[in-house]
């Protein structure tokens, strides 16, 4: 029996994952799951903010649970994910409605990247502080 398909070669030596592991798919990758994570952050908090309307007493108790490092650490999170959401967010914009934005993807990746790493310094460095120093 004889087949219409054809097979591709295979490739000696790859090293990059089966969708070719380009900067600009993992940016793509990171800004839904930016997104998705930055969705449910909020459904989170509008259910337990709703708590003060139901029993104040038990919003109190749930807003005490947080006050823990583990929680700061995903404070920290929340802050990277929404931040890096929102840098991506200027550069997807600009691809689509610049004439250039296509040509200078690759440049606006790597500059939304060094703001967000400047931008989360100060940022990391206030949450460990409110995390260990005091509120």
């Amino acid at each position: 029996m004889s087949s219409t398909t054809e097979a591709a070669p295979a490739q000696a030596g790859r090293t990059r994952s089966l969708y070719r592991g380009d900067p600009g798919m993992w940016s793509w990758v990171l800004h839904r799951i930016t997104g998705v994570a930055t969705f449910f952050f909020l459904f989170v908090h509008v259910l337990d903010t709703a708590l003060v309307r139901v029993n104040p007493e038990t919003y109190d108790s749930v807003i005490e649970t947080y006050k823990n490092p583990i929680v700061g650490l995903m404070e920290l999170g929340l802050v990277a994910m929404v931040l890096y959401h929102a840098l991506n967010g200027l550069r997807v914009m600009l691809i689509d409605f610049w004439s250039k934005g296509p040509k200078y993807q690759r440049v606006m990746l790597w500059t939304i990247l060094a703001i967000w790493f400047v931008v989360m310094i100060p940022a990391a460095g206030r949450i460990f502080y409110n995390m260990f120093a005091g509120h």
